[in-house]
C-alpha cells in the first residue's frame, strides 16, 4: 500500500542541494568565509553548514550547470548579511560579483555570485523579521 506525501515528509531530516566547484579549494575558502563550517563528505565532496542548513559542494564543474545554478536564503536581516559581504571584499579575494540589495515585487534581494558562477540570492521579506 503507498505511504501518504505527509507521512514520507514527516521522515526527512535535511534536503541537500549539490553545487558545482570549478576550483574546489578556493570554492570552499570562498564558503568558510562567509561563515559555512565544511566537513569533509569525501574526497571530492564538502558539506558546508550554516546553523541547521547546508549544502554539498562538489569538485566537479561544467559551466552550464554551474551558471544556471540559483541558491535562495531567505535571511531575518539581509543588511546584515549585506554588510558582511562587503568587509568579506568577495570582489577583490575571489572574482566574485555582488549585487547591493535591491527592492523587488516580493522582497529585499541581494546578490553574490560565487568563483563558480552559482548565483546566491540572499532575500528579506518586508516586514517580516521571522524566517
Amino acid at each position: 500500500m503507498p505511504r501518504k506525501a505527509s507521512d514520507l515528509a514527516q521522515t526527512v531530516k535535511a534536503m541537500l542541494p549539490v553545487i558545482p566547484a570549478k576550483n574546489f579549494e578556493i570554492s570552499t575558502r570562498f564558503y568558510a568565509d562567509l561563515g559555512f563550517r565544511p566537513n569533509m563528505r569525501a574526497v571530492r565532496l564538502v558539506e558546508m553548514s550554516l546553523g541547521p542548513f547546508s549544502f554539498i559542494l562538489q569538485d566537479y564543474y561544467v559551466r552550464e550547470w554551474a551558471d544556471n545554478v540559483v541558491i535562495h536564503m531567505r535571511v531575518s536581516d539581509v543588511a546584515l548579511w549585506w554588510n558582511h559581504i562587503v568587509a568579506l571584499d568577495l570582489s577583490a579575494r575571489y572574482g566574485a560579483k555582488t549585487k547591493a540589495p535591491q527592492l523587488e515585487d516580493w522582497g529585499v534581494v541581494a546578490g553574490v555570485v560565487d568563483p563558480s558562477g552559482v548565483l546566491w540570492r540572499i532575500f528579506e521579506i518586508p516586514g517580516s523579521r521571522s524566517v
